[in-house]
């Protein structure tokens, strides 16, 4: 089961949401959406496809692109069921958005029953397909399962940074500096097909990770 959050991570939880928040209101977003998905109100839900190290300014973006232009639109994220997910699952709530607990390696079965509930539920579905232990920037087969058992739509969506801090995590998890500028990409929709061999499942894939990685820049 997920563990829960600790009063000490509650506040540092609530910290960390106040310094997104603060730091976000310095950034200069730069946007550049070619999935054309934004156009009209979706009828469907959309399953957001981030990399692992651009999770800073994620909740951000979702709020300024999609939640300014369709208030009843929510946001769930596919997060950890370790204690490190516990802490993240706290701050996405803090954004006013729903967690779902789990990864490939802990509740995999749950997690994806879950994940396609929400979506049916008419909530908007975020996923790190590299996460949450790598190998950084390889999309994981979970998220093309989520879209095919779904019916929604995968938009590939990453940021690129001018002054960041890199840690030395397995995914150099990346820290926007105060007043940088943030160049944000998305995608066109990728669709997946309820009926699907193994190798068109692996087609498509390979054909997000490699869109995902066009769209990423690395300074």
């Amino acid at each position: 089961m997920p563990k829960v959050v600790s009063l000490s991570g509650r506040i540092i939880a609530r910290l960390i949401w106040l310094l997104v928040n603060v730091l976000a209101f310095t950034v200069r977003f730069r946007w550049r959406d070619d999935s054309g998905y934004f156009e009209q109100d979706p009828e469907k839900p959309a399953i957001f496809c981030i990399w692992h190290n651009r999770l800073a300014l994620s909740l951000t973006l979702y709020q300024r692109h999609v939640k300014s232009r369709w208030r009843r639109r929510t946001l769930a994220v596919l997060i950890s069921a370790s204690r490190d997910g516990g802490l993240i699952a706290r701050i996405l709530e803090l954004f006013k958005g729903k967690p779902v607990r789990g990864s490939s390696s802990r509740r995999g079965a749950q997690a994806l029953r879950e994940a396609v509930g929400v979506l049916r539920g008419d909530l908007d579905l975020a996923v790190t397909p590299d996460g949450p232990r790598g190998p950084r920037y390889a999309v994981q087969p979970g998220i093309i399962a989520i879209a095919q058992l779904s019916g929604c739509p995968i938009i590939p969506v990453t940021y690129n940074l001018g002054w960041k801090k890199e840690l030395r995590s397995w995914d150099r998890f990346q820290i926007p500096m105060p007043f940088t500028h943030c160049d944000v990409r998305l995608g066109k929709p990728i669709e997946v097909p309820r009926r699907l061999s193994e190798e068109g499942l692996e087609e498509i894939r390979a054909s997000l990770e490699k869109t995902m990685r066009e769209l990423t820049v690395d300074d």
